[in-house]
Order: structure tokens, then C-alpha cells, then sequence
């Protein structure tokens, strides 16, 4: 098999280690962003509230000449400016608004951007019947709040980074007992299974003996054979749980003739469905249809499939298998008129045990066949409506290489 359930079992707790890394680090970075977020917004309304602030006092008591470092006063008075003795930037004073305040009277107020950064200008009415302009350059501020963001863009990272290894460390003491206990659930049932086979393999032979044997009138033979019938279900259901504790072994894969497989499971199939005149045809399209994987464990995924279908199917229906390749894989499809089921239920029916509208409809057999499949890197699907059959499709990828006895051996077969 391409990858054992132990590797599964353990890829899973990687990701879910992982899962917790993530979390861990996002739930922390996105405490870090918030408490960065609040933190700048608080300096930014600081920041232009001080602005504001020094631009009412010099509009106020600011001359021209004299105005402190980053901010320049502008004075109109009958229409002559007094720009001062400072060097005055480019763009600066805003004639329009000190025109619009001198007519209207109404202070303005608004940012400008020239010379590579932003300005703060208030323009309001002054003593004596002047009109000042007060500017303030916020490049100094606009700095600030740059470097604020750097240090927070820094600490985001670095807090991801530390959280997603704290994160980590916790999945690794949290998520370890589980992985190991996974893995003596896998040892539990292995050696329960191992235990109870050859026991149950002795009672199911001591009751055929004593029904083939004794003397009993028949309705105790029939009882006899019941019996039989019970210890020999119990044993598949002990193999069933073997072969699921196995297939985490990492098994090697072999080329398998999936045809002849189908044509074994129709064949054993066979006696049990002419007794209740059920109709059971095969049809296995012409190509080769190898994969690759482990053949007694395909046998008894097939084995399963077609056992449920006549397990689930009146006398008088039908069921069919059809067999071929689509593309890069094998399908095997499984097709039966019996009770169907709801079609919510698809994905639910290769739970274990899984139970349907108040009848045991599916025990181990499907999930062990959604398993099989799975580990052959193939999928399985159900399909059915109530009262109007089911069908299910296995597709396994065709073999990478067959060996070329057994392709002769199919193209005998075929021919």
C-alpha cells in the first residue's frame, strides 16, 4: 500500500499539531493587531489635537518671523500679506483661503500635501480686521506614526512566530496521548482479534459436526444451523476487525487482477443469491484492470460490497457488477434493487455500526471497505433512494506496472 494507517494516524496528529500552532499564533497576532491598532488611532487623535492646538495659538498670538520651528504665520491686512522673515515652503501661504476667510469671515481649516508631506493650514479672521494663516508641517508626526507601524509590523511577526512554537509545544504534551493511545487501540484489537479466531473457528466447526451428526428432528437442526450461522457471522466480524488492525502494517503492494477478483466475489456470491431468486450478473470490460495493492484485502472489500447488496435486496431483484477502467482508474461499480436508502445517509453509511431510520442497515463491512480502498489511494461512493436500490463505486488508481505473466494471464482470460 502507497501509505499505512499508522502513517495516517500519525499524519493526522501533525496537522492537528499544526491546527494548533496556527490558531495559537493567529489568535495572538490578532491580539497584538488590535492592541496595535488602538494604540496608533490613540496617537494619531494625540498627535492632531496637539497640531490643532498650536495652530489656534499662533493663529492667535503668532507673528510673522517668529513662529516656532515646523509652523509659519501669514498675515493680511488691507490686502498686503506679511509673510515674515522665515524661509516660507513652496506653495505656502494659500491665497484662496485667506481671500475666502476675508470675505466670509468663516474660519477654514484643512490638510495640504506639497513638498513630500502634509501640512495642517487653519485660516481665520484676526484682530484689527486681518485675515492670518497658520501652517503647520506634520512631517515629523507623519514619522512617528511610520515608525509605530514598522515596530508593530515587527511584532506581529516576531509574536507569530514565538506563538505558533508555543503553539506548538502545547499540541505536542496535548496530542501525544492521543496518538498513543490510537495506537494501543490498533494493538488491543489486533491481539483480541488474533485471540479470538482460532476459539470461535472451534465452535463454528463443533456446531456443522453436531448438525451434520446428530439425530434431531428439524426444527433442532434448524436451530443447529442457526446457531452456526451465528458463530461464522461473529468470525467474520472478528476477521473484519483484524484486517482493519492490519492495514496500518504498511502491507507491500502487488499488481492485482481486480476482474478476477469481481469474478470470485460474483462466484461465492452465487448459491446464496439463487436461493432467494435474486438475479446476479458480472460484466468486466475488456482493458486489463490491475492495480496495485494487497489482493486478500480487495477480496474481501469486493466480498463486502456484493454481501451487502444481496443482504439488502428482496427475492426477485436484480443486482449487477460492472467492472472496466475510466481514465487513470479502475472502477468497480456495485448496483442492486433493494431498500436504498436516504440519500443524506451516503456518506454515514461506512460509519461503523452505522443504524438507518430505526434498522441496523450497515455494521463494520463498509467502513472496512472505505478503509481498504483508502488505503489503496481510491475512493469509495454510495448512491441509492428509498425503495429504488443502491449502487456503490469503488475507483482505485490502474497499476503502475503489471508483470507480464499476469498480463498474459488476463489477456488469456479475456480472449
Amino acid at each position: 500500500m502507497r501509505a499505512s494507517w499508522v502513517e495516517a494516524e500519525r499524519a493526522e496528529v501533525r496537522r492537528a499539531r499544526w491546527r494548533v500552532s496556527v490558531l495559537a499564533g493567529l489568535a495572538i497576532t490578532v491580539m497584538i493587531a488590535f492592541v496595535g491598532a488602538i494604540a496608533y488611532v490613540v496617537m494619531v487623535h494625540a498627535q492632531e489635537t496637539q497640531v490643532t492646538r498650536e495652530l489656534r495659538y499662533n493663529a492667535r498670538f503668532g507673528v510673522p518671523g517668529v513662529a516656532p520651528r515646523c509652523a509659519w504665520v501669514f498675515v493680511l491686512d488691507n490686502g498686503a500679506l506679511d509673510l515674515g522673515t522665515l524661509p516660507v515652503p513652496d506653495g505656502f501661504p494659500v491665497r484662496g483661503d485667506l481671500d475666502a476667510v476675508r470675505s466670509t469671515g468663516a474660519a477654514v481649516e484643512r490638510d495640504v500635501s506639497a513638498n513630500g508631506t502634509e501640512y495642517m493650514v487653519l485660516t481665520s479672521p484676526g484682530a484689527n480686521g486681518t485675515t492670518v494663516q497658520s501652517v503647520f508641517d506634520l512631517r515629523y508626526q507623519l514619522s512617528d506614526r511610520t515608525h509605530l507601524l514598522q515596530a508593530l509590523g515587527i511584532a506581529l511577526i516576531a509574536g507569530l512566530l514565538v506563538a505558533a512554537l508555543i503553539g506548538f509545544g502545547i499540541g505536542r504534551r496535548t496530542l501525544g496521548p492521543l496518538a498513543d493511545a490510537l495506537a494501543r487501540q490498533r494493538r488491543f484489537v489486533t491481539d483480541a482479534s488474533h485471540e479470538l479466531r482460532t476459539p470461535i473457528a472451534r465452535a463454528h466447526l463443533r456446531a456443522q459436526l453436531l448438525s451434520a451428526a446428530a439425530d434431531l428432528p428439524d426444527r433442532h437442526r434448524d436451530d443447529l444451523d442457526a446457531l452456526a450461522r451465528s458463530i461464522r457471522g461473529l468470525a467474520d466480524v472478528v476477521d473484519d476487525l483484524l484486517l482493519s488492525a492490519q492495514l496500518n502494517r504498511g502491507l507491500d503492494g502487488t499488481p492485482v487482477d481486480l476482474a478476477e477478483v469481481a469474478a470470485s466475489a460474483v462466484a461465492g456470491e452465487t448459491e446464496r443469491a439463487a436461493q432467494r431468486r435474486i438475479a446476479l450478473t458480472v460484466e468486466v470490460g475488456g482493458s486489463p484492470l490491475v492495480v496495485d495493492g494487497v489482493e486478500t484485502a480487495l477480496r474481501r472489500a469486493v466480498d463486502q460490497l456484493l454481501a451487502n447488496a444481496v443482504r439488502h435486496t428482496p427475492e426477485g431483484g436484480r443486482i449487477s457488477v460492472r467492472a472496466g477502467v475510466d481514465g487513470g482508474h479502475v472502477e468497480l461499480v456495485v448496483s442492486d434493487t433493494g431498500e436504498g436508502f436516504e440519500p443524506g445517509e451516503a456518506q454515514r453509511l461506512f460509519d461503523r455500526f452505522h443504524r438507518g431510520h430505526g434498522e441496523k442497515r450497515f455494521g463494520l463491512g463498509l467502513a472496512l471497505v472505505r478503509e481498504i480502498v483508502a488505503g489503496h489511494g481510491g475512493t469509495v461512493e454510495a448512491d441509492g433512494q428509498p425503495g429504488r436500490g443502491a449502487r456503490f463505486t469503488v475507483r482505485l488508481p490502474v497499476a503502475g506496472r503489471t508483470s507480464a505473466a499476469l498480463r498474459e494471464r488476463i489477456t488469456s482470460a479475456c480472449s
